[in-house]
């Protein structure tokens, strides 16, 4: 039986939830925040103007995020940036990376915007291997999801 993926915005219950995936997010890039930046991040989410988050919910626990925000391009429509995707590491593999970033596609495209693109470290093999599918690798170290 598949796991069930459940992908939708964060709520205030998720909050100490979101810090520890969004510290392993930093972790994994080498990054150590202060904990007023996690408290900035998390009361832009809930505001819901500037910066955007869904989470991800696997049998109904959080075990992932994506955060996201829309910019101006001056060759297309509005373009969403992914900016962090982080699944929790005993959730790997079981298409919850994949759920956020077609979320996020899902959400951006009922915002008007021409793509989704986000980058990763040319290293992070096992997070290209899934990007190699689901995006455009457009020759710079960055992805793209033609909206």
């Amino acid at each position: 039986m598949a796991p069930i993926i459940s992908v939708g915005p964060l709520q205030p219950g998720d909050r100490a939830g979101w810090e520890d995936l969004f510290g392993g997010y930093n972790a994994f890039y080498g990054r150590t925040w202060p904990a007023d930046r996690y408290e900035q991040a998390w009361q832009e989410f809930q505001q819901g103007g500037r910066i955007h988050a869904l989470g991800a919910r696997l049998d109904g626990r959080l075990v992932g995020i994506v955060h996201f925000l829309v910019h101006a391009s001056t060759t297309s429509s509005d373009v969403c940036y992914l900016q962090d995707l982080f699944t929790a590491p005993e959730a790997r593999g079981r298409g919850v990376a994949r759920a956020l970033i077609e979320a996020t596609g899902a959400w951006a495209r009922d915002q008007g915007c021409a793509r989704v693109y986000w980058h990763t470290k040319e290293d992070n093999h096992v997070a290209r291997g899934l990007y190699d599918r689901v995006a455009e690798n457009r020759g710079f170290i960055q992805y793209v999801v033609p909206l």
